[in-house]
């Protein structure tokens, strides 16, 4: 089973992925892939990763990584991968055809994978040349793993909105 959850910030992903997670994990506990890494030394970031562990509690093995995803899967288990969005900005460097190389590595494992991507493709054009770089590979692998998931999930105030 593949599966996206995709939103806002603060939107209720997060919970609404793991709720499924742990539903589709069956007797088995599943992996939590936090791709975030604390490169900035950012305060409130911590106080949002410290919430996340608070949320998921001992229900999952937690695997930080932010760059090779794929180097820390075991075959026939259930992942949690947030967010798709950090990982994209971990990797900014490297070339759009890599980074989705890299997404279908783990659409084709064989594995039960849920995605959290942070949707920031409704706003304006970024003025920057980085910002426009990362919201256009966003929405380029938004698409790719939507088109891979077997289900996609839309979230707007903690209410999830299936549209595949």
């Amino acid at each position: 089973m593949k599966i996206l959850y995709f939103g806002g910030q603060k939107s209720g992903k997060t919970s609404l992925s793991i709720k499924k997670t742990l539903e589709i994990s069956g007797e088995k506990t599943p992996f939590y892939i936090a791709t975030y890494l604390d490169t900035y030394n950012d305060s409130e970031m911590k106080k949002r990763i410290k919430n996340h562990q608070i949320e998921r509690r001992d229900d999952f093995i937690t695997i930080e990584e932010g760059h090779d995803v794929f180097s820390k899967l075991e075959d026939d288990e259930t992942y949690l991968m947030d967010c798709v969005s950090m990982w994209i900005l971990n990797n900014m460097e490297k070339e759009e055809e890599v980074l989705r190389y890299e997404i279908q590595k783990l659409l084709k494992s064989k594995n039960n994978m849920i995605f959290i991507l942070n949707d920031v493709s409704s706003g304006i054009i970024p003025l920057d040349k980085i910002s426009r770089r990362f919201v256009d590979l966003s929405g380029i692998i938004g698409q790719e793993i939507a088109s891979l998931c077997d289900e996609v999930y839309q979230v707007n105030y903690g209410i999830q909105r299936r549209i595949k």
